[in-house]
C-alpha cells in the first residue's frame, strides 16, 4: 500500500507542478540557474566517461572478433550500435541519476529541512511549481548532453581502434556508416526525453516529501537514485519493446 500511495502522490505532484505558475521574471532566473547546475555542470563528467567507455567498447569488440573471415569494419559498426542504442541514452542516464538526481534531492530536501518550503507556501507561492518546474524545463536540454555522449563515445572508439592497432581509420569509418538507420537515433532521443522527465521528477519527489533532518537528506538522495535507476531500466525495456520490435 505504501508503494501505491507513493505512486499516487508522485502523479499528484506532477499535476500540481503545472498549477499556479510563478511569475515569468522569477521563473526565468530559476530555469537559467538549473540549466547551469544540471546541464552545463554535467558536461565534464559526461565527456570523460563517454570518451573512455567508447574506447573500451571498441577494444572489447575488436578482441572478440578474431576470425579472419569477419571484416574489420564491424568494429566500428558494433561500437556505433552499442553507443547510440544503449550506452548514451540509457547507461548515461543511470549515471546522471547519481549526479543530477542526488543534487536535486539534496537541494530540495535541504530546503524542506530548513523550512524554506514552508516559508514559500506561507507567502502563497506554489512551492512545487517554484522548485520542480524549472528543473523539468531545464532537463528538456538533456538530449544535448546525450548527443555529446554519442559523439565522444564514437570518437573515443575511433581513437582506441586506430592507436591500439585493431583496425584502420578507413575501416572504422566504413563501419560507422554501414547500415545506418536514422530511426535508431530518433529512438535514442525518444528514450532520452522520457528519461529526462524521470530525472527531473523522481528526485524532486523524494526531496520535496522527505521528513526528518540532515541525516534523512542523505537517505532520501540514496533512495531517489535507486528508484530513478529502476524506473529508467523498466521504462527502457518497454520503450525498446514498443519502438524496435
Amino acid at each position: 500500500m505504501t508503494y501505491l500511495h507513493n505512486i499516487g502522490a508522485y502523479f499528484l505532484m506532477i499535476a500540481e507542478m503545472f498549477r499556479k505558475p510563478t511569475k515569468w521574471s522569477v521563473m526565468k532566473q530559476l530555469i537559467l540557474k538549473d540549466v547551469d547546475d544540471l546541464i552545463i555542470g554535467s558536461l565534464g563528467i559526461v565527456a570523460f566517461i563517454s570518451f573512455f567507455v567508447g574506447g573500451v567498447v571498441t577494444i572489447q569488440t575488436a578482441l572478440n572478433i578474431n576470425n579472419p573471415l569477419i571484416p574489420k569494419y564491424l568494429v566500428g559498426f558494433a561500437t556505433r550500435q552499442s553507443i547510440i542504442l544503449e550506452f548514451a541514452p540509457t547507461f548515461m542516464s543511470i549515471i546522471m541519476a547519481g549526479k543530477v538526481g542526488s543534487f536535486i534531492t539534496s537541494s530540495i530536501g535541504t530546503m524542506r529541512v530548513t523550512e524554506q518550503i514552508d516559508a514559500l507556501e506561507v507567502m502563497g507561492i506554489n512551492a512545487l511549481n517554484y522548485l520542480v518546474f524549472p528543473k523539468f524545463i531545464s532537463m528538456l536540454l538533456y538530449p544535448f548532453i546525450i548527443s555529446i555522449a554519442m559523439f565522444l563515445g564514437i570518437l573515443g572508439g575511433m581513437a582506441a581502434c586506430v592507436y591500439g592497432g585493431f583496425s584502420t581509420l578507413e575501416d572504422y569509418i566504413v563501419g560507422i556508416q554501414t547500415d545506418f538507420e536514422t530511426f535508431h537515433v530518433v529512438y535514442a532521443f525518444i528514450k532520452t526525453f522520457a528519461f529526462a522527465f524521470l530525472l527531473a521528477t523522481i528526485p524532486s519527489f523524494h526531496g520535496f516529501y522527505m521528513k526528518g533532518g540532515a541525516l534523512e537528506v542523505g537517505k532520501a538522495s540514496t533512495t531517489s537514485f535507486v528508484w530513478t535507476s529502476v524506473a529508467i531500466i523498466v521504462l527502457n525495456y518497454f520503450l525498446t519493446q514498443m519502438l524496435l520490435s
